[in-house]
């Protein structure tokens, strides 16, 4: 392992676990139940992301659409393509599931006293055999509810060699996706974790991490929580962004504490909503559709 400095000791967390819960039953992860879903999930709380990869481990990102497939054909269409079918919104969307598993999460966070969630939200994950998601970090805690196949996490450091604030600022403010810079260097400080049905990973709070799917279709539940401490430095980090495009040089947000913190985040609140930043990933472009008839499972579709 390399040693690139302090680490951002942030948040409750501080050593990633895995642990166990019951989310993991045919009702819920077989092929009918995830049919259904899809048939009747919302269509603007649906992602479908296709990630390539070279040599070097560097990534490019096409966003698709499902087109006018049933729940069955686009479950059919994951299993031959190499996609990542993302359903937002899961804790208004499939209230059975968001009950247990709020649960399986009062279990884990009993195990770290000062983890206080205000806030939670989820996304189930269906994810083809054999795919990969890049090297990126979640701007808020997670906790992975694993529940069908096997897939293979790799958590980093959080510190400045692995995870530039600068960068972090940029995604917090919506400059750019959560995928940020990678080298294969990296692989040396990683933990490794291979998740089976009924197990679950919670790591520390904006740690980097990658994933490979080993076996099988994988469906996961990806639980976001806030704390207040994750949402003052969360809006301390927008702040930091703006700041930068006013010429400043804000101090690491690791640093800042207290009043100077609460602050901050005051201050992210109404520049989130006046939009200062922009938002410059609101509109990429869908360049495919799933279709379990065409070659790969995927369709090119004409752009405008």
């Amino acid at each position: 392992m390399h040693d690139y400095g302090t680490k951002r000791e942030l948040g409750p967390i501080r050593q990633s676990a895995v642990y166990t819960h019951g989310l993991d039953s045919a009702e819920l992860t077989g092929d009918a139940a995830l049919a259904a879903l899809l048939d009747r999930y919302p269509e603007e709380l649906i992602d479908i992301n296709e990630y390539r990869f070279d040599e070097r481990g560097q990534v490019t990102l096409r966003a698709g659409t499902r087109g006018d497939a049933t729940g069955a054909e686009l479950l059919e269409a994951v299993r031959r393509a190499r996609i990542w079918v993302n359903l937002r919104g899961i804790e208004d969307q499939w209230l059975e599931l968001w009950s247990r598993a709020t649960d399986a999460f009062g279990d884990i966070a009993a195990a770290y006293p000062s983890l206080r969630a205000i806030k939670r939200s989820g996304q189930l994950i269906i994810s083809s055999p054999g795919t990969r998601v890049p090297y990126h970090f979640d701007p808020a805690g997670v906790v992975l509810f694993h529940m069908r196949g096997i897939k293979r996490m790799f958590v980093y450091p959080s510190d400045e060699a692995h995870l530039p604030e600068v960068t972090m600022e940029r995604v917090v403010a919506r400059q750019t996706s959560e995928e940020v810079p990678y080298s294969l260097e990296f692989e040396a400080d990683a933990q490794v974790f291979e998740l089976h049905p009924g197990e679950a990973l919670a790591w520390p709070l904006y740690a980097p991490h990658r994933v490979e799917n080993v076996d099988g279709l994988c469906v996961s539940l990806s639980m976001e929580y806030q704390t207040w401490e994750s949402r003052a430095r969360t809006g301390a980090l927008y702040t930091h962004a703006y700041m930068r495009t006013r010429g400043l040089n804000p101090p690491a947000v690791s640093t800042v504490n207290g009043p100077a913190l609460a602050m901050k985040w005051a201050m992210s609140v109404p520049l989130r909503r006046m939009m200062v930043l922009g938002n410059r990933i609101a509109a990429i472009p869908r360049e495919f559709v799933a279709d379990p008839t065409a070659s790969g499972g995927l369709r090119i579709q004409a752009q405008d």
